[in-house]
């Protein structure tokens, strides 16, 4: 069975952080690769981030990059995005995904991930 639990959504406001573990279990705890995703209402999902299972080879959108960051603990098999100073923009559903078959070049693109989690709501007030 393939499981990606998300948590840690919520609504803050402006210039608040929020932290979101994903755990893995099952086929997807083995991948090479997790991410972040996100959609806003009436929007196309956003690449967000996204990790090497072992290396720890890292990247994060330019939109959020002096303010989102992804890590990963193999041991809990868990990839955290940090958000900082969130902004009214940042509103949607936040999406983990993980990926099979290799670990570089990183990927960004919704089809390049095998399984996905059920989503997070994270909602910023002005």
């Amino acid at each position: 069975q393939v499981q990606l639990v998300e948590s840690g959504g919520g609504v803050v406001q402006a210039g608040y952080s929020l932290l979101l573990p994903c755990a893995a279990s099952g086929r997807a705890s083995g991948s090479d690769n997790m991410g972040w995703f996100r959609q806003a209402s009436g929007k196309e999902r956003e690449f967000v981030g996204a990790i090497t299972t072992h290396s720890a080879s890292a990247r994060v959108a330019d939109s959020v990059k002096d303010r989102f960051t992804i890590s990963i603990d193999n041991a809990k098999i868990t990839v955290y995005l940090q958000m900082n100073g969130l902004k009214p923009e940042d509103t949607a559903v936040y999406y983990c995904a993980a990926r099979s078959g290799g670990a570089l070049p990183l990927p960004s693109r919704p089809d390049e991930f095998d399984y996905w989690g059920q989503g997070t709501q994270v909602t910023v007030s002005s």
